[in-house]
């Protein structure tokens, strides 16, 4: 029997600090494209003071999810602390919340796009140019993530770097050309422009600024030595973000001051605000290509954050589904693409129907509904913890305690909660279409899973979540001198004999690896049982052809990880060759195919890639 080995299951944890930190950055760091305008609309000349007051919360709000992530290292972030320190319904009640806020970053995203291509063609930065072309791109990445979606990491890194590189040139150049102190406190007169209710308001829409702290614990099952990495990352984004949201925004209201109660910042520039401060800087002959600059890297930045924000859907929903907290249908996998399709095409259909209006500002006032709403349930959840499980094992401490009674209460926690929940009952309180339109959202959930849950005979506390079943284990021999690796099921017998003549050669085993890719549209360990099927069946193959001494096991991976997966395990069981198919030939300038070529760049020993004889060739060692 074909195995899958212990050390193997689960999540392949490879992702370390800085991929942690470059995936976080680049949802966190795109919402400066969207948030400076919309805080401005209410905030005008007290913008710097609100981010600053946000950011406080930001920060507290950083260390809350650095320690929850760190004791339980697996997706869901605010949704599996409540599942911990309370039960399986307020964990549905704060996955709920993480799901509406996932929605908004994905209409808000998209619907600002347009407006920085607006730099190239002028009616995509105003009504109807911005909500058609928003929709158009939600339902062209929904379509795309249906498909199965390939993740250019290597590309996501960069454009990472690139925009934060980007944002501190604008602030040291915004430093010197023209922030002024003078202008920033005549700019200030609270109470009138702005009103202290508007000020209050702008408080948690600030938060729309940091979009994406969800990303990292949603990564935490494929981070490496997750104890350490997840709050260093967490804690690095924090300090990235705080420096730019120190000085931006009060570069952009020196550039663009308040006049009698209104600033181009909240209002010419308000879907764009990143462009008004370069247009705004005096930068001589280099003014223009700054704005094509921006345009492009703002709009390709924000275009990349909606499709991050449609897998944070299907993600999220699939690991609800786990939990038997939202309808199996929801989370059904497309027979041919093995992706939520379901879930993507409801939740992408909600994006789109929420750019239509076309109001920018009632997009983050929800945004802000469902995401102070969630984060005070993952402060409440963490000072639960604190009191109920005092001494399991917490890789990474928030800073401070206060004393209550005898019980030590984390500092950083309490006061989250109190500014998160503050912030949820103001921007609920004081918008009554932020009020009706979260409260039918809840109340679409509440329904749902009550309904749902008295069908399946569960009680609401109960948690309950759907086994996958792993394949039979046994006894595996040690350092075998061959590996064979298959991708997706690519058999070849050649492969598996040109194996077994090296082994006997060696008077060693030879074990087969055979890789799943797992679209980045659902997590990694989602069931595939059709390509499940197949690799267990190519190993079974195999081990018919090269007899008792051959063991396998099946792996998942992301696109594009075959090769490095092949490559470790080489190194973990001391292969002395590694025997590959030459796979079938696809358009592109590769050409034996990414897989191959990583190995054979790594060639941590003997690469044999074995031809079929339908190709005319042979098998060619390096």
């Amino acid at each position: 029997m074909a195995e899958r080995r212990p050390k193997h299951q689960g999540l392949e944890r490879v992702l370390g600090t800085g991929a942690l930190f470059s995936t976080a950055y680049g949802n966190v760091g795109s919402s400066i494209y969207y948030a400076l305008g919309l805080v401005a609309i209410y905030a005008l000349g007290m913008t710097p003071i609100v981010f600053l007051i946000s950011g406080l919360i930001f920060a507290a709000t950083a260390a809350t999810y650095a320690e929850g992530t760190a004791m339980y290292p697996e997706a869901g972030g605010s949704s599996s602390f409540a599942r911990h320190a309370f039960n399986e319904f307020w964990s549905f009640f704060a996955g709920w919340g993480q799901m509406l806020n996932y929605i908004i970053t994905v209409s808000i995203s998209a619907f600002f796009v347009p407006h920085y291509l607006g730099v190239f063609w002028g009616p995509l930065r105003h009504s109807p140019g911005d909500v058609i072309a928003g929709v158009a791109i939600v339902a062209i990445l929904a379509a795309i993530n249906v498909v199965g979606v390939k993740e250019a990491a290597g590309l996501n890194v960069f454009l990472a770097v690139a925009d934060f590189m980007t944002q501190v040139v604008l602030v040291i150049v915004g430093c010197v050309l023209v922030l002024s102190p003078d202008t920033l406190v005549h700019n200030i007169h609270l109470g009138t422009a702005p009103s202290v209710g508007n000020f209050l308001i702008a408080i948690p829409i600030g938060m729309v600024a940091y979009t994406g702290i969800e990303t990292v614990s949603n990564l935490a099952e494929e981070a490496r030595d997750f104890g350490h990495t997840v709050p260093r990352a967490i804690g690095y984004v924090v300090v990235a973000v705080a420096v730019i949201y120190a000085f931006l925004p009060a570069v952009a209201l020196s550039a663009m001051p308040v006049v009698h109660g209104h600033t181009k910042l909240a209002g010419e520039f308000a879907g764009d605000p990143i462009l008004g401060v370069v247009k705004s800087l005096d930068l001589g002959v280099l003014k223009h290509a700054a704005e094509i600059y921006v345009g492009i890297l703002a709009s390709t930045i924000l275009f990349i954050a909606t499709n991050a924000g449609l897998i944070g859907v299907s993600r999220l929903t699939y690991s609800m589904g786990q939990h038997r907290q939202l309808p199996e249908r929801l989370r059904a996998l497309h027979p041919r693409f093995r992706t939520p399709y379901v879930a993507i095409g409801v939740f992408g259909l909600v994006a789109c129907l929420t750019i239509l209006p076309g109001q920018a500002s009632f997009l983050g006032r929800v945004y802000a509904f469902g995401a102070m709403l969630s984060f005070t349930i993952a402060h409440l959840s963490v000072i639960r913890l604190r009191q109920t499980e005092p001494d399991r094992e917490r890789p990474y401490r928030g800073p401070g305690e206060l004393r209550v009674r005898g019980r030590r209460l984390p500092l950083f926690a309490v006061f989250g909660a109190f500014g998160t929940g503050a912030a949820w009952i103001v921007v609920t309180i004081l918008n009554f279409d932020t009020l009706v339109a979260g409260v039918v959202w809840l109340a679409i959930g509440m329904a749902t899973y009550v309904a749902y849950r008295r069908r399946q005979h569960l009680s609401l506390t109960q948690t309950t979540k759907i086994v996958v079943p792993k394949p039979i284990v046994e006894h595996e021999v040690e350092y075998e001198s061959v590996l064979v690796a298959f991708e997706d099921g690519d058999y070849s017998p050649d492969a598996v004999a040109t194996a077994a003549k090296l082994a006997a050669r060696r008077r060693r085993g030879i074990h087969v690896l055979a890789t799943i890719t797992v679209p980045a549209s659902v997590p990694i360990d989602a069931p595939m049982p059709e390509e499940e099927r197949r690799a267990q069946a190519t190993i079974e193959s195999a081990r018919v052809l090269g007899g008792r001494r051959v063991r396998g096991h099946w792996e998942k991976v992301r696109p594009g990880q075959a090769g490095r997966r092949i490559v470790d395990e080489a190194r973990e069981m001391r292969a002395r060759a590694i025997v590959l198919p030459l796979p079938r030939r696809r358009a592109g300038p590769s050409v034996f195919g990414r897989t191959v070529e990583t190995v054979l760049a790594e060639r941590p020993c003997r690469v044999i890639v074995e031809s079929s004889p339908s190709t005319d060739s042979h098998a060619a060692a390096a």
